[in-house]
């Protein structure tokens, strides 16, 4: 088991983080949160704790990460890591020291087209299918995932477990016998570089131009994306939620679990989208909307308001 020091927090959060307490002859073996932490283990408070003091006083932790609210000088025999976001400290010292990462390389019973273009930095998992497509370096792609053809795929991107990728949307159209005939799908799918995406999930190749995932967004698992959806960067959409086809949504934004988004409206940056809100009309940035159907959220409590009062 390895031990860790000072210095290998310095790598991973830079050599100017403020420490507080007692140094000599730190080290750590593993990462747990405050109530599991044991002497060998890094751990951490939430900002948004009121009982740090009491948290502290009963962990046998010796090097705890925290905000600088504490009053780190009551307590003796412990080194403190004095940081802006102590939950974003920890997450990155995780991922640098404890994250145990698939070796590069294609498992052999995985299958790819002849005409992929797969970066050899990239990792493969077992049992999945690889159209006429295109990896980039650095992406990890779980076991048992099929990626159709037409799908291009950026640097860092994670696809976990069971996701299928690049299927038709669900498009059709009656004809005069009122029977309906499918609209061919001959768009693809475009995924941006350090996008993660769940297990599970459905992502729908465009009809006749592209579904895009934006640089950085984040989907869950258990999410279904339709044909001609855009989607920004940095956004979430959390687990179970459906984003109907040719719905836009913008940067930054937030789509809770549960969450349905019909066809063709257009989200606004920095938005949230409630738990379980069913979306029929655009939002403007900077909003969140819940409920259903979905409104603003000062109507939205207003109306919960008036219920009571029933």
């Amino acid at each position: 088991m390895q031990n860790f020091s000072i210095k290998d927090l310095k790598n991973t959060l830079g050599e100017n983080i403020q420490f507080a307490g007692d140094r000599s002859d730190i080290t750590f073996v593993n990462a747990k949160s405050i109530f599991d932490a044991d002497s060998n283990s890094l751990t951490w408070i939430s900002s948004s704790r009121n009982d740090k003091d009491v948290l502290i006083k009963n962990s046998t932790a010796s090097i705890i990460i925290c905000d600088d609210k504490i009053d780190t000088a009551k307590f003796k025999n412990k080194c403190f890591v004095i940081v802006e976001n102590p939950r974003l400290a920890f997450l990155r010292i995780i991922k640098s020291l404890f994250s145990n990462l698939p070796a590069w390389g294609i498992h052999p019973t995985a299958y790819i087209h002849p005409e992929a273009i797969v970066n050899k930095n990239s990792h493969i998992g077992p049992f999945t299918y690889i159209g006429k497509c295109e990896i980039n370096e650095g992406c990890i792609i779980y076991g048992h995932n099929y990626i159709y053809d037409n799908v291009k795929i950026g640097k860092n991107v994670i696809i976990h477990a069971g996701t299928v990728i690049g299927a038709d949307g669900f498009g059709y159209e009656k004809n005069t016998d009122g029977e309906l005939e499918k609209f061919p799908h001959i768009g693809g799918v475009i995924i941006e570089d350090d996008v993660e995406i769940g297990s599970n999930t459905c992502i729908d190749r465009g009809t006749l131009g592209n579904t895009q995932i934006g640089y950085g967004a984040k989907i869950d698992n258990l999410v279904h994306i339709a044909h001609n959806v855009i989607i920004g960067k940095h956004t979430a959409v959390i687990a179970n939620s459906m984003i109907g086809g040719s719905t836009k949504i913008g940067d930054y934004s937030w789509i809770a679990p549960s969450a349905s988004l019909r066809d063709t409206i257009q989200i606004g940056n920095k938005v949230t989208v409630g738990v379980a809100a069913v979306v029929t009309k655009s939002i403007p940035d900077n909003e969140t909307w819940t409920g259903n159907p979905a409104k603003p959220l000062d109507e939205f409590l207003e109306i919960q308001k008036k219920i009571k009062n029933l």
